[in-house]
């Protein structure tokens, strides 16, 4: 997730978001996240799109025990934990100001039984990629990290390289601007994309998008 400046004087609404920590209660676990919005922005703070994708995970319709899975943007790192603890081996990824904070939840939430299961590294979209293997994904996973037009380009070449025809992405969301439809349209020249699940409460959409399959007949 980009990093962005604290802003005094929240609407109410954002309240929850500058609460110290957030609690939740995904794959059988209390997780206790730590949140720091004046310290790191919208990078340490639990946003609606990774429940929403934490609960559509526990509704098992991907498969997750046994699975290489990556989280980009992880933020809090709510949802790479949930992955990790419903089975999955998961790097859990954002850029390197939030890699200290993002590792504290890690640790603090991933039982030493399983600590194995999730790794925290370093990755800034379009940069450094060739460090995490072409294709090497069963599952990529991103939460609320299609917002900032400028990252656009090198976020989907990051998922180009992180994906095989196999793999599946998951990306929730919510569709605030017209330029959130044109990044999932940017998206439909590469990849096969579907809505499969909308949380009305929480405005949030889920999309599951897998890799056009290389021609053969040209």
């Amino acid at each position: 997730m980009a990093l962005v400046p604290y802003v005094e004087n929240a609407l109410p609404a954002l309240t929850k978001l500058h609460s110290s920590s957030a609690q939740f209660y995904f794959a059988n676990h209390n997780i206790n996240l730590a949140q720091d919005w004046k310290k790191h922005g919208v990078a340490a703070v639990v946003w609606d799109a990774a429940v929403g994708l934490c609960m559509y995970l526990e509704l098992g319709k991907v498969e997750l025990k046994g699975q290489v899975a990556i989280e980009l943007g992880a933020g809090t790192g709510l949802v790479g934990i949930v992955a990790a603890l419903m089975g999955a081996q998961v790097t859990i990824t954002d850029r390197e100001p939030a890699l200290d904070f993002l590792e504290a939840n890690v640790k603090a939430n991933i039982p030493a039984n399983i600590q194995g299961s999730a790794a925290v590294s370093e990755l800034s979209w379009g940069e450094g990629v060739e460090r995490y293997p072409a294709g090497g994904y069963d599952l990529v996973l991103g939460a609320d990290i299609v917002y900032l037009e400028d990252t656009f380009v090198p976020l989907l070449r990051t998922m180009e390289h992180l994906c095989a025809d196999r793999t599946v992405m998951l990306l929730a969301c919510k569709i605030r601007y017209e330029r959130d439809t044109n990044f999932l349209g940017m998206m439909k020249q590469r990849f096969t994309v579907e809505r499969v699940h909308y949380d009305s409460q929480r405005d949030i959409h889920i999309y599951k998008a897998e890799k056009h399959p290389l021609r053969t007949d040209l």
